[in-house]
């Protein structure tokens, strides 16, 4: 498990920037490797990032470069982490403890072991959990910096947008996909009418056991004879340009767990389950009308004298007072504060955990009690609630993902060797 888990911190870090996640030990006499902008490359640094890039070509069997490649390699790496990590500096980006510590946990699980047995493995096989903490805190901030710049620099027009959306491509990228299970009633060729009415009367007896709340999947098992029978008829994930015409047409207005009439093709007949679906032709969104009062801990204010005054303000709420008021008077959001804590309409997915199950879980109209999130105390009214068709809008936002895609690899490319061509270094090793 060491090496497996070793093999994990240097992947994760390849999947910022295919650098590695140790330091070397501690050198009694270490030196200058290079100057960049304001920061310094230690020759530690380039020896321990040299270390951890010869294990991890090991450990993927690849051959080794030669030293001096390796090394030139390695310190112009290091030089870009610098020069990334003063422009996330400059520009306030940092990383909480809370974050790090969920991307520390969320490396553990994707490896099948708690944090604690994690941070022992790491110990076991030389490199510090702390060490490795605060590297990929390092490529978190750049990982967030290339967002943020390079990101600025894709700009994708509403005429590009549509000519994608009207390609084949296009077409075929955003097509609704539906998650399919299938029985399969073989008919023989050679198969006469009475015999094709037969197994065309077991498909129907079939179906109306469906209708009648039968589970699909042990039909397929006991019935069907297609070759994910045993499988339950699990078909997978199929976009709908790829099901044929009948088949998609069938399907495309079942919802969830909805089943097709016997459908007839020259190999027999057939059973379609929708399972699951997304990208559907129609995406209805939750919106929520909504005003909050946010109150935080100060330096003069105490975590619990900040909920005891968001439990005041609640019950002057319910004693009748107007919540719009005591937004405007209480309220430390200054987004939202000066409009009565209106923050107008919202979907849920915008916001954070706390606050997104406290408004989907009242009635409109009515006033949530006093809730803490990494923000503060909150109080929360719903003033209303609509189902809004989104459709559009989401096949547009999907299509420009696709083409920022496209383009950021390039684009990053170009971004890195400007940004270096920009900062003074000096190579002194």
């Amino acid at each position: 498990m060491v090496s497996k888990l070793h093999s994990a911190i240097l992947g994760l870090c390849a999947s910022f920037l295919l650098g590695s996640v140790a330091h070397a030990q501690v050198v009694p006499l270490d030196r200058v490797a290079a100057i960049v902008d304001n920061d310094v490359v230690m020759a530690s640094q380039v020896t321990a990032r040299m270390a951890a890039v010869r294990d991890q070509l090991q450990e993927r069997g690849a051959p080794l470069p030669p030293e001096d490649v390796l090394r030139e390699q390695v310190i112009d790496r290091l030089v870009l982490e610098s020069i990334q990590l003063q422009m996330g500096e400059r520009a306030g980006i940092r990383i909480d403890d809370g974050s790090l510590n969920q991307t520390m946990q969320q490396l553990a699980e994707r490896n099948g072991v708690s944090l604690e047995e994690f941070r022992a493995a790491l110990e076991r096989d030389g490199i510090s959990y702390n060490q490795a903490r605060e590297q990929i805190r390092r490529e978190m901030i750049i990982n967030r910096v290339r967002q943020r710049r390079v990101a600025e620099r894709i700009q994708i027009s509403d005429q590009e947008v549509r000519n994608f959306l009207n390609s084949e491509a296009g077409r075929l990228q955003t097509a609704p996909e539906f998650r399919l299970a299938m029985i399969v009633l073989p008919v023989d060729e050679t198969a006469n009418e009475q015999q094709v009415r037969a197994i065309a009367e077991t498909a129907n007896e079939i179906y109306q056991e469906l209708r009648a709340g039968a589970d699909f999947g042990a039909l397929a098992v006991s019935r069907s004879t297609g070759d994910t029978a045993l499988e339950g008829g699990e078909l997978g994930w199929r976009k709908s340009s790829e099901i044929p015409g009948p088949f998609a047409d069938a399907i495309s207005t079942l919802e969830v767990g909805e089943v097709t009439q016997p459908l007839r093709s020259p190999m027999g007949f057939h059973i379609l389950q929708v399972q699951d679906k997304r990208g559907a032709s129609e995406q209805l969104v939750e919106e929520y009308n909504v005003r909050h009062i946010l109150v935080k801990p100060s330096e003069i204010r105490s975590p619990e004298e900040t909920a005891k005054l968001s439990q005041r303000l609640y019950e002057r709420i319910q004693a009748g007072e107007s919540f719009a008021k005591l937004a405007r008077g209480f309220s430390e959001d200054p987004g939202s504060a000066l409009n009565g804590g209106s923050l107008d309409w919202v979907m849920p997915e915008t916001m954070v955990t706390e606050f997104r199950e406290v408004m989907t879980s009242i009635e409109p109209g009515t006033v949530s009690r006093p809730f803490e999130s990494q923000f503060g105390w909150h109080i929360l009214q719903v003033e209303g609630k609509r189902s809004v068709d989104m459709t559009d809008e989401m096949r547009k936002q999907q299509a420009i993902n696709l083409l920022q895609n496209r383009r950021y690899e390039s684009e990053l490319q170009t971004w890195l060797m400007e940004i270096r061509d920009e900062a003074y270094v000096e190579i002194l090793i």
